[in-house]
């Protein structure tokens, strides 16, 4: 992250603009709705810049800059289009400590001008660090279509309940839970359509009413699928923004942790082969308890939750202590993996049929049906199995399956460290043995694979073979 983002108050603080072009007139605009003070300095003066200056308070003066201009002065904007003057005024501002912002010049800059949504008093800024304005302001134009302008109303009237609500509610948990119910609930729809007063008068009435001693805890067992977070699904990142804690796996990617609410409280329980942050029989505890305190309780886990995931045995201890849950599915490993190293897992000429199969056995647990798994025809996904490709390929080929039968590894899938090995049973583990080939890995055996290369379409890294 380049720029910390804050929201900057210049009410009647005094603001520097050299410059009184168009862009010049723009950001003055924008100085003067948010309540500041303008000076604007400049030899040639714009049409637009005199029509503020009949309508608005502000200095105009038509010269050129100097360094006293900065005196006392809140912010300074540079929108000249002299190059040589722009670098030395913010050299200057820089030296003096007061934010600096010179137009298409991110470098001189130590602020930049987002582009913005105005729901007063709500604002949602949008940047793209200064790298692409126009991209930021496409983003602008699609958010703008999704969000009512009555929301500055609906946060005009919380503003007149907050401190009703903290008298009432001293406890934070609760209020917060009240707020989510009032802002994503009846009271937002009468404000929506225009019906303030009732909006009023129910707000008031479901503070009366409200009783934190009544609100239950609940668990949400999501699937954050193979690691692109696009592949997350619009209900995940729903209830990703509403848990008060979230309890996460190894295989749950940064990019996807990072969409989770940001006061939530994070809680790693990855598991690696002999390595368990948290015993899964504590996550299972883990879940009732902190239900039971009240919380809404996100499990997120990589990929779908009922695959390979063990999402049966802690839905299985939710059940049995009457807590409620919603399940979300995720895009599986096998599924988003493939697909991204263009490998169908299915096709009417190549394979009939698909098997998802662990390649890591609890321990003591019986062995693989190896002489179903190594029929031809199908395709064998194994999940886990990396440390034991050895094994699963000798076992396949002693059960029939042919030496020569292609197979792939596909590392770190769907994301932009993905990279695929192509080879056969034969030849696999040698290429695990000259590369360094790190879990998450997944294992595709199968007639398919053969149409990775006509078909590989995702290509962050070169694939080996």
């Amino acid at each position: 992250m380049k720029y910390l983002p804050i929201f900057y108050n210049i009410s009647g603080r005094k603001c520097l603009v050299i410059g009184a072009g168009a862009i010049a007139a723009r950001k003055a605009e924008l100085l003067l709705k948010a309540g500041g003070k303008l000076c604007i300095v400049a030899i040639d003066i714009s049409e637009r810049i005199h029509e503020l200056a009949a309508g608005h308070s502000l200095e105009l003066l038509q010269r050129e800059f100097t360094e006293a201009d900065m005196d006392g002065v809140a912010c300074v904007i540079a929108a000249t289009d002299n190059d040589i003057l722009n670098r030395e005024i913010s050299g200057l501002a820089r030296a003096r400590d007061i934010p600096v912002n010179v137009v298409d010049n991110p470098e001189l800059c130590s602020f930049i001008m987002p582009s913005m949504i105005d729901r007063g008093p709500v604002q949602i800024a949008i940047s793209s660090g200064g790298v692409s304005p126009v991209l930021a302001r496409m983003l602008r134009s699609r958010l703008e279509s999704c969000i009512p302008g009555a929301y500055g109303e609906l946060a005009k009237l919380a503003e007149a309940f907050r401190q009703p609500v903290k008298r009432a509610l001293p406890n934070v948990d609760a209020r917060r839970r009240f707020w989510e119910s009032i802002l994503d609930g009846q009271v937002a729809e009468l404000v929506f359509s225009g019906r303030m007063a009732a909006a009023r008068e129910l707000l008031q009435q479901q503070l009366d009413e409200f009783d934190i001693s009544s609100v239950t805890g609940e668990v949400y067992l999501v699937g954050a699928g193979p690691g692109d977070p696009d592949l997350i699904t619009f209900k995940a990142l729903r209830l990703m923004q509403k848990a008060d804690i979230v309890i996460y796996d190894r295989l749950v990617s940064e990019p996807i942790l990072d969409m989770v609410r940001r006061d939530a409280e994070k809680i790693y329980a990855g598991k690696a082969s002999a390595n368990h942050a948290i015993p899964q029989e504590s996550i299972n505890q883990m879940l009732v308890r902190l239900a039971h305190e009240g919380k809404r309780v996100l499990r997120l886990k990589g990929g779908d939750p009922f695959i390979f995931g063990r999402g049966g045995e802690e839905l299985a201890e939710l059940v049995d202590e009457n807590i409620e849950f919603q399940v979300v599915p995720g895009i599986t490993a096998a599924s988003g993996c493939a697909s991204y190293a263009g490998i169908p897992l299915t096709h009417r000429d190549y394979s009939q049929a698909c098997i998802f199969v662990t390649g890591h056995r609890r321990s003591g647990a019986e062995d693989l049906n190896w002489e179903m798994l190594s029929h031809a025809n199908q395709t064998v996904v194994f999940y886990m199995g990396l440390e034991n490709v050895e094994r699963i390929c000798s076992s396949m080929k002693a059960h029939g399956r042919a030496a020569d039968t292609p197979a792939a590894l596909v590392e770190k899938g769907t994301t932009a460290a993905q990279r695929v090995f192509i080879g056969d049973l034969d030849s696999l583990p040698g290429i695990i043995a000259d590369n360094e080939v790190h879990a998450p890995t997944l294992l595709l055996v199968g007639e398919v694979v053969e149409l990775h290369n006509k078909l590989g379409w995702y290509k962050p890294g070169e694939e080996i073979s």
